[in-house]
C-alpha cells in the first residue's frame, strides 16, 4: 500500500476532531495553557484514534465493498490487512506512550478505553447487531474529552464528565442524521443502522428527542455554576438555533433536512466547545468575574 492509502486508513479527518476534543477537555480544567503539552496531547490523542480508525478499517473490509461511500477504501480493494492491524497496534501503544511519559497513566486508561470502544465495542460488537449500536459506541469520543481533564488534574472530573456527557449524547443525533442520509448504503451492507429498521419518520423523532435531551445537559455546567455567563449565553443560543433545524426534519424526514441537522450538529458542537474556552480562559487570569 501507498503512503497515501496508510494516511485514508487513519481517517485524519476524525483524528483532529478527537485530538481537539481532548484539548478542550484540557482547557477547561487547566488555569493556564501549556502550548506544548496541549501538542503532545493532540499527538497522542491522534495517534489513539488512528490506531482505532484502522482497526475499524480491517474490521468492516468486507461490508465496506458493498457500500458506495466506503467501496474504494485501502482494504476493501485489497490492501494488506495484516500490515494494517500491526500499525493500528504500534500507533496504540505509541499513544499511550506519550500520555504515560508527559502525563500520567490515567491519561493513557482513557485513550486506550476511547480506541476499545470504538474498535471493539462499537465496530466488532455492536455495529452489526443492533440499531443503537452509536449510543454506546458513541462513548468512544466521550474518553476524549476525560483524557484532555485529566492531563491536567485526575481529581478534577467534573466538568470532564459533564463535557464528555454532552459529547455522548451529541453521537446519535449526528450520526442518525448521517445514516438518513446513507441508509441506501447501509441497506445494501446489512447494518441496522436505525432509519434502515424504523423508517426516517421514526429516526427524525429519535433524533429530535435525543437532541433536546443533549441542549438540557448542556446547561447543566451553567446550572450546577461550574461555568459562568459567557457560556451560558453562547450555548443556549447555538442550543436554540440547532433545535430549530428539528423542525423542518420532523416535517419532512428527507436527505435535505437530515443533512442540515448533520451538519448543524457539528456547528453546535462546536459552539458548546468554544464557549468552555471562552468562559474559562477569555480574561487574563481565567475565569470570568460574574
Amino acid at each position: 500500500m501507498t503512503l497515501r492509502s496508510y494516511l485514508e486508513l487513519c481517517k485524519l479527518r476524525i483524528g483532529v476532531m478527537i485530538a481537539l476534543t481532548a484539548m478542550v477537555g484540557y482547557s477547561a480544567i487547566a488555569p493556564t495553557v501549556d502550548p506544548l503539552h496541549l501538542l503532545v496531547l493532540g499527538v497522542a490523542m491522534l495517534l489513539g484514534s488512528a490506531s482505532s480508525s484502522i482497526f475499524n478499517h480491517y474490521y468492516d473490509r468486507d461490508i465496506d465493498r458493498l457500500m458506495q461511500r466506503t467501496s474504494r477504501r485501502p482494504l476493501a480493494v485489497g490492501g494488506n490487512p495484516q500490515a494494517a492491524l500491526w500499525l493500528a497496534g504500534v500507533l496504540l501503544l505509541a499513544g499511550m506512550w506519550l500520555c504515560v511519559g508527559v502525563f500520567n497513566w490515567v491519561v493513557a486508561l482513557h485513550l486506550f478505553l476511547g480506541a476499545f470502544f470504538y474498535g471493539v465495542v462499537y465496530t466488532v460488537w455492536l455495529k452489526r447487531r443492533t440499531a443503537f449500536n452509536i449510543v454506546i459506541g458513541g462513548a468512544a469520543g466521550s474518553f476524549a474529552i476525560l483524557a484532555g481533564g485529566a492531563a491536567v488534574d485526575p481529581g478534577q472530573w467534573l466538568l470532564p464528565t459533564l463535557m464528555a456527557l454532552v459529547l455522548f449524547l451529541w453521537t446519535p443525533s449526528h450520526f442518525w442524521a448521517l445514516a438518513i442520509l446513507l441508509k441506501d448504503d447501509y441497506t445494501r451492507a446489512g447494518v441496522p443502522m436505525l432509519p434502515v429498521l424504523v423508517g426516517e419518520q421514526r429516526c427524525a423523532q429519535w433524533i429530535t428527542a435525543n437532541s433536546l435531551l443533549l441542549v438540557t445537559v448542556a446547561a447543566l455546567p451553567w446550572l450546577l455554576g461550574i461555568l459562568g455567563a459567557p457560556y451560558a449565553v453562547i450555548s443556549t443560543l447555538t442550543g436554540l438555533l440547532f433545535l430549530r433545524l428539528h423542525l423542518p426534519l420532523l416535517r419532512d424526514p428527507g436527505k435535505p433536512t437530515a443533512r442540515a441537522v448533520f451538519l448543524g450538529s457539528m456547528q453546535y458542537l462546536a459552539g458548546v466547545f468554544l464557549a468552555v474556552v471562552i468562559d474559562r480562559h477569555a480574561l487574563p487570569g481565567g475565569l470570568w468575574p460574574f
